[in-house]
């Protein structure tokens, strides 16, 4: 279930809330009561670990980086002559 970020209007206070995605938004605010609440726009972020389809079925030869085979350092691998 995503986590949503709401504010209210009136009193400032923000809060986030677990809730299903077909869930209506919230309006009143647990803090002041007043049905003054609005949903934040928020980013959010993940990132797919493991073996999963997009590791082992999109990516070829040696841009695999299936778990455990992470470049160290950072920087780009050596030229081959």
């Amino acid at each position: 279930m995503p986590i949503y970020e709401y504010r209210c209007g009136d009193c400032d206070h923000e809060f986030e809330s677990l809730q299903k995605m077909s869930d209506d938004a919230l309006t009143d605010c647990p803090s002041c009561a007043k049905p003054a609440l609005k949903k934040l726009i928020s980013a959010s972020g993940f990132r797919l670990s493991g073996s999963g389809w997009y590791e082992t079925d999109f990516k070829s030869g040696k841009k695999k980086n299936i778990s455990g085979e992470q470049n160290s350092g950072g920087s780009a691998p050596a030229a081959k002559d």
